[in-house]
């Protein structure tokens, strides 16, 4: 219990100076803060989170282990660093200029979703970190001001952030994972798709479920994986900004 309690309460890298913190002499020459950062997004990126370790680190940068921690004091503080890091990838709108909201709305989910696809990692650190490192505070602050511009009340505006940005989550999550499988598996992401798809088809038990499925997957079309997420992404997302929309005409 005292264990479970001293995690919860866990602080950020990004309090009390921790992000910025230099150490006193004897620091490994060659390395920086930026530079660990990097090859541990670089690592994440290859071999996942389960795999990841600062010993597994350390011996990528051709280091000891006590040598990284001359630059944060704990793994969490460097995975705080990867994830604001990668954060920093997406290219945000101005909230001021004259464009459209709706199209401001899709740029940013979808660089969002580009994000969780390419970093599968990020999904399972997004929620256990406080994220209040400046790319993501710079994200979320551009975010509210472009929702801001639809229109909705107030009282309305974290509602109408969750539709869209824990779809486009939960989406680009599963998505991530998909390519992450079959990327283990030695195949691109078409081959496991119809690996699988005959699997299942082969148990007795699903043949009707894969059925009605298989004639809504010919309905919606798209010669690839890649062609079908696409689709069924940017039709959903659509859905939702005429579901603001609609609430906005109500309000």
């Amino acid at each position: 219990m005292a264990k479970a309690a001293e995690k919860a309460a866990r602080t950020s890298v990004w309090l009390e100076g921790k992000a910025h913190r230099r150490r006193g002499g004897g620091q490994p020459s060659g390395l920086d803060r930026e530079r660990i950062t990097e090859v541990t997004v670089r690592l994440l990126d290859a071999e996942g989170l389960a795999k990841f370790s600062m010993r597994r680190l350390a011996a990528e940068l051709n280091v000891t282990a006590m040598s990284v921690y001359w630059y944060v004091d704990t793994k969490d503080d460097l995975l705080e660093l990867a994830l604001d890091k990668v954060m920093g990838e997406m290219r945000l709108p101005d909230p001021e200029a004259d464009e459209d909201w709706r199209e401001q709305v899709r740029a940013l989910a979808r660089d969002y979703r580009t994000l969780l696809v390419r970093h599968p990692w990020v999904s399972a650190l997004v929620g256990v970190f406080l994220n209040i490192g400046p790319n993501n505070l710079s994200f979320s602050r551009v975010v509210q001001r472009v929702m801001r511009r639809t229109g909705l009340p107030a009282k309305r505006l974290t509602s109408g952030i969750s539709a869209v940005f824990q779809f486009v989550y939960g989406y680009g999550t599963l998505e991530g994972h998909l390519s992450a499988r079959a990327s283990a598996t030695g195949m691109t992401v078409d081959e496991y798709f119809q690996q699988a798809l005959s699997t299942v088809t082969e148990a007795p038990q699903a043949a009707d479920v894969i059925q009605e499925s298989q004639e809504i997957m010919a309905a919606r079309g798209g010669d690839t994986v890649a062609e079908m997420l696409e689709r069924d992404f940017d039709f959903a997302l659509d859905l939702l900004i005429a579901g603001i929309e609609t609430m906005v005409a109500r309000e």
